[in-house]
C-alpha cells in the first residue's frame, strides 16, 4: 500500500496502530469464525476483481496477501474512514480480531516446510515511511515484533524512484524473482509518505506427480468459440473428484512432507459441465457461505478421461479500484504469477483430512479442463486460500 502525502497512506498489500499487549490477549477469540469470514471474502473480492478487470481472461491474486496488508494497514493507520473500509471489507469486528487471524496463519498456515519435505514457504512484511515523519515507539514495536516487517525510514520527498526500486527488489526477492515490478512507473512520488508491503511464496511438489511422458497438446476451447493447441498433462491414477450440479471439482494434493504442523495444501479445480457457464459457477462460488468447504472432494475415485492444461499466468492489480465508491487516496497493487506442471505448483504474490477410500467401485469420472475454469490454493485444516483465480486461455502467460 502506497500513501500520499495530502492523506497519510499508500499500499501494495501493507498497514499503521494497535498496541502489542492487545494484539496478544486477542487469542480468545472466535478465531476459526473469523477465518471462515475472511475465505468468503477472499472470493467474494475474486468475483469483484473478474467483473472489474478481468472479465474472460486469465487472472491470479492471492487473497492471503491482500488481507496481511490490509491487516497492517487497519491496525496502524490514523485514517478512521480506511480503518472502518477494511473492518467492513474483511467483516471484523474490530483490529484486535483482525490481528488474531493474522498471527494464526502467520504461525500456522506460512510456515516454511521445505526441510521436512513439504511446500517451501515464504511471506515476508515490509514498511517503508518518510524519513522526515515520526513513527511512535508503539507502531514501530508493532511493526517490528508483531507483523515481523522490514522497517525502513526513506526519503519519498527526494527519491521516490529509488524507494520504489527498493521496494520492487525487495518483492522480487523474497518471491524467488517471481514478482520483479509490483509498484508501476509512477506509482510512487514525492507526495507519498508510505509504503506497506507483503509477498507471499509457494512452492509444492504435487502428493502424485504426473508423468511428462503422457503430456499431450489437445485443444482447449475459448469462450470465443476458437480453439487453441497447449500442453495437457494426463494420469490414470485415482483422483480426488466429485461431481455436483453442473460443475466438477478437482483436488490435487501437494506432498505434506514430514510436517507435524497439521496442515494439508491442495490445489482446487472447479470445471462447469458446459463451455460458457464459467460466470454462472462463479456467482455461485462468491455467493454461497461457505462455498468451498461443502464442496470438497474427499474420496479418491477412478478415473475415464483425465487431463489439465499447464499453465502460467501473471496478473497485476490496483486493488481499491474494483470499488467505485471508495476512493480513501490510498492506492493497493498487487502482482500474482502461478505456474503448474507435472512436478507441481509454483506461486507468488506481492501485495505494495482425506476420507478413506470407498468400499464400493465406483463410477468412473472424466474431468478434462479443455474450458475455462477457476482454480485456487488453499490450506485445508484453516481453510486459509493462498491464491485463486481464473483460467481462460492456458497458452497466455500475462493478462496485466
Amino acid at each position: 500500500m502506497d500513501s500520499k502525502r495530502k492523506n497519510p497512506n499508500l499500499s501494495t498489500s501493507e498497514v499503521a496502530e494497535p498496541s502489542l499487549s492487545k494484539t496478544k490477549k486477542k487469542q480468545k477469540m472466535d478465531v476459526k469464525g473469523a477465518m471462515t469470514k475472511q475465505n468468503d471474502v477472499a472470493l467474494f473480492l475474486a468475483g469483484k476483481v473478474i467483473s472489474a478487470v478481468a472479465k474472460n481472461s486469465n487472472f491470479v491474486f492471492s487473497p492471503a496477501s491482500i488481507n496481511s496488508v490490509l491487516t497492517m494497514t487497519a491496525a496502524t493507520t490514523d485514517i478512521e474512514k480506511l480503518r472502518s473500509f477494511i473492518l467492513s471489507f474483511l467483516r471484523s469486528s474490530s483490529t484486535d480480531e483482525l490481528n488474531a487471524v493474522f498471527s494464526e496463519i502467520a504461525s500456522v498456515v506460512l510456515v516454511d516446510g521445505s526441510k521436512r519435505g513439504g511446500p517451501k514457504i515464504a511471506a515476508v512484511n515490509g514498511v517503508w515511511i518518510e524519513q522526515s515523519l515520526s513513527c511512535s515507539p508503539e507502531s514501530k514495536d508493532l511493526f517490528e515484533n508483531f507483523f515481523k516487517a522490514t522497517y525502513a525510514q526513506v526519503d519519498f520527498l527526494h527519491k521516490a524512484e529509488e524507494v520504489r526500486g527498493e521496494v520492487n527488489s525487495w518483492a522480487s526477492r523474497h518471491t524467488n524473482g517471481l514478482i520483479k515490478e509490483l509498484l508501476p512507473s509512477g506509482s510512487v512520488t514525492d507526495e507519498t509518505i508510505q509504503i506497506y508491503g507483503n509477498a507471499l511464496y509457494f512452492k509444492g511438489a504435487w502428493e502424485k506427480k504426473f508423468d511428462k511422458s503422457m503430456t499431450k497438446h489437445k485443444p482447449f476451447h475459448l469462450s470465443s468459440g476458437t480453439t487453441v493447441s497447449v500442453p495437457f498433462m494426463r494420469s490414470y491414477k485415482d483422483q480426488y473428484i466429485k461431481a455436483y450440479d453442473g460443475f466438477k471439482v478437482l483436488s490435487l494434493p501437494y506432498r505434506q512432507g514430514d510436517d507435524n504442523t497439521n496442515r494439508n495444501f491442495s490445489m482446487y479445480f472447479y470445471l462447469p459441465d458446459k463451455k460458457g457457464e464459467l460466470d454462472n459457477l462463479l456467482e455461485r462460488i462468491t455467493s454461497i457461505p461457505g462455498f468451498l468447504d461443502n464442496h470438497i472432494p474427499r474420496e479418491r475415485v477412478k478415473v475415464g478421461e483425465f487431463r489439465i492444461p499447464k499453465f502460467k499466468i501473471e496478473f497485476g492489480f490496483e486493488i481499491l479500484k474494483v470499488f467505485n465508491d471508495f476512493d480513501p487516496d490510498v492506492a493497493f497493487y498487487q502482482k500474482a504469477l502461478i505456474e503448474i506442471d507435472e512436478e507441481g505448483t509454483e506461486a507468488a504474490a506481492a501485495t505494495a483430512l482425506r476420507g478413506m477410500g470407498c468400499k464400493y467401485i465406483p463410477k468412473m469420472i472424466d474431468f478434462v479442463a479443455d474450458h475455462p475454469f477457476l482454480f485456487l490454493i488453499r490450506e485445508d485444516i484453516t481453510g486459509t486460500v493462498l491464491f485463486a483465480g481464473q483460467i481462460f486461455d492456458p497458452s497466455k502467460s500475462s493478462s496485466a
